[in-house]
């Protein structure tokens, strides 16, 4: 299958990431991790905007009560503007020695943060959620790299990722009591030519897409993690798709620049071409899959 790529913004992101659509807006926010800063596309003006420059943003969402939570390097942030913005929770995340140093991030539907952490060198990174009334739930440890996170539509499912061990995982999901057990294997990628699992949505048929760092691809993986079909993009880094536009069947996806002219780190697959474009770009392709929107927060 042929896909029409359209590459919409080109800040050379270090590391683009996170992108999410505003459905009231119909924009697409995303985030520059180690660039310190936060965009927003307009797709009618085909304009983007810096809307924060400073700290670390690894993930975020909007806010049911006005403006974002942001998952940052510095902890998490209640943010309308970078002259407005309430930091709520910093330090340790409860119950471990693992900074609150954000990779990625999403929303429950129970108004809760979930969010991962690199803060360990790859090594022992957490997954927690801080809920509403600002308290933390641990519920994952010993991750080496903290990726994507998603819900199935149904809300029986969580999905959770750990990059270098290009794993996606996913757990039983109880909306009544918000608990999240029974961990799983949903996809492990064992090829050596293949990068690693980064950032992931899950479309309204309950499909999970997740984005290929490395290997310039989106997968899509039925509910049973069977491969369905995969989307090459014109960069080696894709960071993570996400649904947008007025039917919701406009993929959007990020890439990143980090690495362009470095020495390996040990995590690139085998053979891959370190002379290849690694990104910067905020990409789309329109497909006949429509997404869902991602919940709110409700701090």
């Amino acid at each position: 299958m042929e896909y029409h790529i359209e590459k919409l913004a080109s800040p050379n992101a270090v590391v683009g990431e996170g992108p999410v659509w505003n459905p009231e807006e119909k924009n697409i926010y995303w985030t520059d991790i180690y660039g310190g800063k936060l965009f927003r596309y307009d797709p009618e003006k085909k304009s983007n905007e810096t809307i924060h420059d400073g700290v670390q943003v690894g993930g975020f969402r909007f806010n049911k009560s006005g403006g974002l939570i942001l998952g940052s390097w510095d902890g998490i942030i209640l943010w309308n503007s970078d002259e407005d913005m309430e930091t709520i929770k910093k330090g340790k995340v409860d119950g471990t020695n693992v900074n609150i140093r954000i990779n990625d991030a999403t929303s429950g539907p129970d108004g809760s943060f979930y969010c991962g952490t690199d803060a360990t060198n790859w090594r022992n990174d957490v997954v927690f959620r801080i809920n509403p009334d600002r308290s933390i739930d641990l519920i994952d440890e010993g991750v080496k790299l903290c990726n994507g996170m998603g819900f199935s539509p149904d809300e029986t499912t969580f999905y959770s990722t750990d990059s270098l061990r290009k794993i996606i995982y996913q757990w039983d999901y109880n909306k009544n009591n918000k608990s999240i057990r029974n961990k799983r294997i949903f996809v492990k990628l064992d090829d050596e030519s293949t990068g690693i699992v980064d950032g992931m949505t899950v479309d309204s048929e309950g499909y999970i897409w997740s984005a290929i760092w490395y290997s310039s691809k989106v997968m899509r993986f039925d509910p049973d993690g069977k491969l369905e079909r995969e989307i090459q993009f014109p960069a080696t880094q894709t960071s993570c798709p996400m649904f947008g536009g007025k039917d919701l069947n406009e993929l959007y996806v990020t890439t990143a620049s980090s690495g362009t002219g470095e020495k390996p780190n040990g995590s690139e697959p085998k053979n891959y071409n370190f002379n290849s474009y690694r990104g910067g770009d905020l990409f789309k392709v329109t497909l006949d899959i429509q997404g869902k929107l991602e919940y709110k927060t409700d701090f």
